[in-house]
């Protein structure tokens, strides 16, 4: 894997910060924010200037039941080769779940959850992973992912999880240390057991964030400075190996450039202390006769018959799944209270996506916008995206008579009708609620 060095997740908000930092190597952008012929000019320059830029991917769902959607693997090949980039990441993760699998509608769940560590999550994820690599030109490269839950019935640790994973599809590693510190507070498992069953030669690069602890919970939250105990599990990833890449990530809540520079100058400092470290290390082996770990390559125990699989993972994805954002039971061996702090994560996560696809909706309803998307979210799961999400928060907010301020309400009606495109037929569910839009607009 060729070095990549010191990067940051690039974001419309801070582009012209990022263009002046000193020192980044390179960039990280979220796949499905860019479009291949519309790349943004800060990005377009990024690259004039030789500034690598890796498409990091959140919407394949490689670790949930179905195999990968061609039309998304298609997406992101796209843009490895718009962005003429040297791999492209994902996460181990689902993302829906519900479908022919199990005979029940599909739903999304707005964001990544965590896939059981069992043999039958493990079979179908290696066959997902293979058919990504096939439809992709660059490598891939997979994330570790935060979780505020733990299924019941786990049969293997992280690293025994990730280690199998690569040893059976060749796919690198993207490795979160922020994330292993959110399972150390959340799950209670230690990042240095999980870094020491890692093959490291597969790491491919690193993410460093920040998140906040309340009431015992660690949120993975990307809006808050890194902390030291972050800090601490990348200087034990460091101490093992030299990592290729090491990427700061900030979402939100962003913060002036000087403190974005200064906690690069700290990722950095870790990294070249841990370089010192990993050297003496190596070349201790080197006296002692030890020999490094090969690089994996794709091969080892072939799959066949994941179809059985893939069906006890689907009812068992369905099942969390409904429960978090469905109002469905909880399923059995899971912590009620957990479930209830994620599932209102996904719902707090959800209504800070569809504020960015739909500005003007925070705008149009001021501080009363939160809450009015939590009632609408409550039971409803998203099952078009988070654009459509829009259209039917505002859809019910509207048919519900919500909205009492007449002007707030024209304003929603007309942000409706512009987007909802040609009128529905007199027979669609939604034409009775097109034809009360142009009542409201014309002051009927």
């Amino acid at each position: 894997m060729s070095r990549l060095g010191t990067g940051i997740g690039w974001r419309p908000e801070i582009a012209e910060d990022i263009a002046r930092l000193p020192g980044i190597d390179w960039v990280e952008v979220v796949a499905e924010n860019v479009c291949p012929g519309h790349v943004p000019d800060a990005l377009l320059r990024l690259r004039e200037r030789g500034t690598t830029v890796v498409p990091h991917g959140v919407s394949l769902g490689l670790g949930g039941a179905e195999r990968p959607d061609p039309e998304r693997l298609s997406a992101l090949a796209e843009r490895a080769e718009a962005l003429g980039s040297p791999l492209v990441t994902e996460h181990i993760a689902f993302v829906r779940a519900g479908g022919p699998l199990t005979g029940s509608p599909a739903i999304e769940a707005g964001h990544l959850l965590p896939v059981p560590r069992t043999r039958d999550a493990l079979d179908v994820l290696c066959e997902n992973v293979r058919i990504a690599q096939e439809a992709l030109p660059v490598p891939l490269a997979l994330e570790n992912i935060a979780a505020l839950i733990s299924w019941p019935g786990e049969e293997m640790t992280e690293g025994r999880f990730l280690a199998e994973l690569v040893e059976r599809t060749g796919v690198r590693l993207l490795i979160d240390v922020a994330n292993l510190h959110t399972n150390h507070v959340n799950r209670g498992e230690d990042p240095a057991e999980a870094l020491d069953g890692l093959p490291t030669s597969a790491i491919a690069y690193v993410h460093v964030a920040g998140g906040v602890e309340r009431d015992g919970v660690w949120h993975d939250s990307h809006a808050h400075p890194v902390t030291r105990p972050v800090l601490d599990v990348l200087a034990e990833l460091c101490a093992r190996t030299t990592p290729p890449g090491v990427l700061l990530e900030r979402d939100e809540d962003f913060p002036a450039a000087e403190e974005l520079a200064a906690e690069l100058d700290a990722i950095r400092a870790v990294t070249a202390a841990g370089a010192t470290t990993t050297a003496t290390t190596a070349a201790g082996a080197a006296a002692t006769g030890a020999v490094p770990a090969p690089e994996h390559s794709p091969g080892g125990p072939g799959i066949s018959g994941t179809g059985a699989a893939r069906e006890r993972l689907a009812r068992a994805q369905t099942a969390l799944l409904s429960s978090l954002v469905a109002g469905a039971p909880a399923p059995e061996g899971f912590d009620r209270q957990r479930l209830g702090v994620q599932s209102r994560a996904l719902t707090a996560k959800r209504a800070g996506v569809v504020a960015k696809v739909a500005p003007e909706l925070p705008e149009i309803l001021g501080d009363g916008y939160r809450r009015a998307f939590e009632r609408y979210a409550d039971g409803r799961p998203m099952t078009g995206g988070y654009r459509r999400d829009a259209m039917a928060f505002v859809e019910r907010l509207l048919a519900a008579d919500e909205v009492r301020d007449t002007a707030t309400r024209r304003r929603l009606t007309l942000w409706w009708q512009e987007r909802s495109g040609p009128a529905p037929l007199p027979s669609h569910p939604l034409a009775r609620f097109a034809r009360r839009a142009r009542l409201v607009l014309s002051g009927g």
